[in-house]
């Protein structure tokens, strides 16, 4: 019987009254969409935004076969953990299994096979070398970003993009309030996945002798919640503490607030507004 133990990956979920049936447990076929779910947070932890990387590999997966055994039964509100993990890659296609978990006890085990293939045509096609090794990558243990640090010659390019995609695009922020004099004297850092896709940025400007600071960080929204977003950060802060540095601070969202406290930073001062959007002033000793 699958153990948690043989999971590196899990996607938690609270069972919604929607999901239950007339017998007060989750009806059957649910199982299928929390693996499905769980499915997606796996392509985030492998830090594969899923349409970019599948185009950047010149094909897709397709699912061949989904299985479920039934071992117990959650119920409504229960807090599950749906553990995935890709147990055997052939020719062309993938082997995926799945355990559904209330705490230590296996409620579902599946099995989903998947079949990469040419979206053209449907055919199939052998499994690309680099999704071969991301997903071996990932189940040994393995960093899934590289997070490069440089100038904006070498770095301004992929940087760009994404906060034209984040700022401009997704938030409305005018272009012209985007861009400024400070990137071409910025330490810039941009987060890669194992394919060559920027994932991630932000920059680091000198703000009064021993004072860094941080700002236009931006994640692309599909790897959100995923951690890349915080080794940019760990990039950043690194580099700071290299050139003697003793704090750092950042004007933070005030959504993103939290995610910067989890990093050890502290507001300082009252909320105030930059580009039409709330920000909160936070700080941290190096």
């Amino acid at each position: 019987m699958t153990q948690r133990s043989e999971f590196r990956f899990f996607d938690r979920l609270r069972v919604r009254w929607a999901e239950i049936d007339a017998q007060k447990i989750v009806f059957n076929a649910h199982y299928l969409m929390y693996i499905d779910t769980a499915v997606a947070g796996y392509w985030r932890a492998l830090a594969l935004p899923y349409a970019a990387s599948m185009e950047a590999l010149d094909g897709d997966l397709y699912v061949r076969k989904a299985t479920l055994e039934y071992h117990g039964s959650a119920r409504y509100d229960d807090q599950l953990d749906v553990g995935m993990r890709c147990a055997r890659i052939g020719n062309s296609s993938i082997q995926f299994a799945a355990g559904v978990f209330r705490g230590a006890e296996l409620l579902v085990e599946g099995e989903l096979v998947y079949v990469f293939a040419d979206p053209r045509t449907q055919t199939s096609r052998p499994v690309p070398a680099a999704l071969r090794d991301v997903l071996q990558g990932f189940e040994a243990g393995q960093g899934m970003v590289e997070v490069r640090v440089g100038d904006w010659a070498a770095l301004g390019r992929d940087a760009a993009a994404l906060r034209t995609a984040v700022f401009v695009e997704e938030q409305r922020i005018p272009a012209e309030m985007e861009w400024d004099e400070a990137d071409a004297v910025s330490v810039h850092a941009v987060a890669y996945n194992h394919l060559g896709l920027p994932l991630a940025t932000g920059r680091l400007l000198q703000h009064v002798p021993g004072v860094a600071k941080i700002g236009r960080m931006a994640v692309s929204q599909a790897v959100r919640g995923s951690g890349v977003g915080r080794e940019v950060l760990d990039a950043l802060m690194k580099a700071a503490r290299a050139r003697g540095d003793r704090e750092v601070l950042l004007h933070a969202q005030t959504g993103a607030a939290p995610f910067y406290a989890r990093a050890g930073f502290t507001p300082r001062g009252e909320v105030f507004d930059e580009a039409g959007i709330p920000h909160v002033e936070m700080t941290r000793a190096l």
